[in-house]
């Protein structure tokens, strides 16, 4: 999918979800400002401090994979599934849903720049908001 964005930075936005199972599902939708275009990913986790480093684990990946993920993704439409295998090996999937969770958290970088963990902490401090907000909501 191709959007456009204002300046160079890429933009993630992370949600989390608990599922019928009781793991977490995080999703994140990335908007690359290089080529213009967006990816959506997401994984499952069996704990919240899993789902965490995985996370940092899934934005270092897809930063320093922007070019091989565009170039299978976008440019080689002939073959997209060629971009899935790449996030398989991250333990990523795509995720072809178009609707996003409300209570999201958003995480902007520079291209090829390090995700480095204190640039998470207000992600994970919303997400894990998100989350209470999420069960107080589904209690009452």
């Amino acid at each position: 999918m191709r959007t456009r964005l204002h300046g160079h930075r890429n933009r993630y936005r992370c949600a989390v979800e608990r599922n019928q199972a009781g793991k977490y599902c995080v999703r994140i939708r990335a908007q690359f400002a290089r080529h213009g275009w967006e990816l959506g990913v997401w994984f499952l986790a069996s704990s919240f401090e899993q789902s965490m480093r995985k996370l940092q684990q899934a934005l270092r990946f897809l930063q320093r994979n922007e070019e091989r993920l565009w170039f299978w993704g976008v440019d080689r439409t002939d073959d997209p599934n060629l971009s899935g295998e790449l996030l398989n090996v991250a333990g990523l999937k795509l995720d072809k849903r178009t609707e996003f969770p409300r209570q999201a958290s958003i995480l902007v970088l520079e291209p090829d720049r390090a995700v480095a963990a204190e640039l998470l902490h207000p992600v994970r401090r919303d997400l894990n908001h998100s989350l209470a907000s999420g069960l107080r909501a589904a209690g009452d």
